[in-house]
């Protein structure tokens, strides 16, 4: 099955954000070698409201499936109602982004599929 190369990643999160959808924080897509030295891509959402890093990536090669990382906080978090919402609101769009991440690979996949079967 295909991978998902940086530049595959690039053009989906730009038309993740082309429909309409806004990260609070920084959102990009940075080089990362896979196990088997491929360029798989890495997507970085930077948040805004706190200090943390989520990565999303497919959880393996030829599967559609994404996994979410968040890095540990250094210490307990705490946080306003109005944070929290913030917070909340970015997760959210985090999770949205995930999902189409997932749909566009299986797509992708599908596609591959098709043209190796003719």
């Amino acid at each position: 099955m295909s991978y998902r190369t940086k530049a595959l990643l690039e053009e989906w999160v730009r038309e993740f954000q082309t429909e309409g959808h806004q990260v609070a924080g920084a959102l990009e897509v940075i080089a990362q070698d896979g196990s088997d030295g491929s360029d798989t891509g890495l997507v970085v959402v930077r948040l805004e409201s706190i200090s943390n890093d989520l990565y999303m990536q497919p959880v393996a090669i030829g599967n559609p499936h994404w996994e979410v990382t968040i890095v540990p906080f250094e210490a307990d978090l705490v946080l306003s109602p109005q944070e929290l919402l913030a917070l909340n609101a970015e997760l959210a769009i985090t999770a949205a982004l995930c999902t189409f991440l997932e749909h566009k690979s299986q797509e992708h996949d599908d596609q591959v599929q098709r043209e190796r079967s003719g």
